[in-house]
């Protein structure tokens, strides 16, 4: 029992990190049907702007709101540098757009910080807590109720606010969102702002226990592009649902397999989401009318 719940908080609490960056994927898809695989560099970014501006003398706090700040300045600006002037391009152009964003990100991140581990102290201290004979770290408490509260905000925008309904029109129906009076620049730059921020906000939480470098955003976009598609991509419930099983799946697998099967597990997701659910658990079969 003590072996198999801890292994259960383990996949939770790398779960809600997934469940965080699959959130960045679903509002970015809503708003464009692109997936953004720049966004497991947000997550890096969170942390490493986190990590070094702590070092150079800032409250932690204060570290972490400029980390996200700055964090969604840079998803603004890979918005109206690269993505708008690409509008009205093939899907799988603007894909490789981000693609080649993360690349660029990665490289100058290497440049500016370092090829070091970094770490910041816990928000809560070290001191684990006991849960039926395993232990959790604080800041593991910390991931997983931010995940949540993100999760909450995210539902609540999408469906009791204008501006959220907007993103949703604005993906459906570009034009006619347009007709209708909708800013969809504006929304494209507001969804770009708002996953960049949800990426830093998980680097923010995780790197106390993972620690962050320069080169953790590829696996973080796979990982988090697979929690989305498991759930359902553009659906927020699942893009929840699927980081946390995808953190339970790896958990359970490196506890009872091998730890040198863990990273695969993202992948055989993929695979099997394509093969035998596109649209994933918790998204809509698409119908055509001809």
């Amino acid at each position: 029992m003590p072996e198999f719940m801890q292994f259960l908080l383990s996949g939770l609490t790398v779960g809600a990190v997934y469940a965080l960056v699959a959130l960045g994927f679903t509002i970015i898809y809503n708003a464009s049907d692109v997936a953004n695989f720049a966004q497991g560099e947000f997550v890096m970014l969170g942390g490493m702007i986190t990590a070094f501006a702590y070092m150079a003398g800032a409250p932690l706090p204060l570290a972490a709101l400029l980390a996200i700040v700055v964090t969604a300045a840079i998803g603004v600006a890979l918005n109206k540098l690269a993505i708008e002037p690409a509008r009205g391009a093939p899907v799988a152009s603007l894909i490789i757009i981000t693609i080649g964003a993360s690349i660029f990100i990665r490289g100058v991140a290497q440049v500016v910080f370092d090829k070091q581990l970094h770490r910041f102290p816990a928000f809560s201290g070290d001191d684990p807590i006991r849960v039926l004979g395993a232990t959790i770290l604080p800041q593991s408490l910390w991931v997983i109720v931010g995940a949540l509260v993100i999760f909450v905000g995210l539902w609540l925008f999408f469906t009791r606010t204008l501006t959220g309904r907007a993103v949703l029109a604005t993906a459906n129906n570009r034009i006619a969102a347009l007709l209708v009076g909708i800013n969809t620049k504006y929304i494209m730059t507001l969804s770009f702002a708002l996953s960049a921020a949800i990426g830093a906000l998980a680097g923010v939480l995780v790197t106390p226990i993972t620690l962050v470098s320069y080169d953790i955003g590829m696996t973080m976009a796979l990982k988090g592009f697979a929690a989305a598609m498991l759930g359902g991509m553009g659906n927020p419930k699942g893009a929840l649902a699927g980081g946390l099983l995808l953190g339970l799946l790896e958990a359970f697998t490196a506890g009872y397999i091998s730890s040198q099967y863990k990273d695969a597990a993202a992948f055989v997701v993929i695979l099997g989401v394509l093969f035998f659910m596109p649209q994933g658990l918790f998204g809509r079969r698409a119908a055509e009318r001809v």
